[in-house]
């Protein structure tokens, strides 16, 4: 239902299609596990290049690995430390291009050369984080942090 062969269109429409699809599936379920796990499903399918896709959720000063696609990952990361925790301490949305060249980068899989983070951020609060890692260097440009982005807005109205 959700493969990538079933998009056809712009890397824009893509991603606003997947939005669609992320609010129809959420519809009606309040569970914040089961939305961060169909969410992370989703984007598995809908993105390339990619070998990890998850949700860190914050649990004090600092994210503990919550609902993901992918190999076992890195349990907990403070604030401020690597990527993920940059993100959090920041609420920026952190898009590394070459994540050796990241000051304090967690190698939780040393497969991963770029990432993006994206914060989750409700009512002023850091709640959690989206990261999705990928093999290639350069994997995610100012277009994935846009819909991705977007991608949080829409699963934030869900949790």
């Amino acid at each position: 239902m959700f493969s990538t062969q079933s998009y056809g269109g712009t890397r824009e429409q893509n991603y606003e299609l997947v939005i669609k699809q992320l609010d129809a599936l959420l519809t009606g379920e309040s569970n914040m596990i089961a939305n961060l796990s169909n969410a992370s499903a989703l984007l598995n399918q809908f993105l390339e290049d990619i070998n990890w896709v998850g949700f860190y959720l914050t649990e004090g000063t600092q994210l503990v690995l919550g609902p993901f696609q992918g190999l076992p990952a890195c349990v907990r990361i403070p604030f401020g430390r690597g990527v993920c925790g940059t993100a959090a301490q920041t609420k920026t949305t952190q898009l590394i291009e070459d994540v050796h060249q990241f000051p304090g980068h967690i190698a939780c899989d040393a497969a991963s050369n770029s990432e993006i983070v994206v914060p989750m951020i409700k009512d002023g609060n850091i709640i959690g984080v989206l990261d999705i890692d990928s093999p290639s260097k350069g994997r995610f440009d100012e277009i994935d942090q846009k819909y991705l982005e977007k991608f949080i807005e829409t699963l934030l109205k869900h949790i």
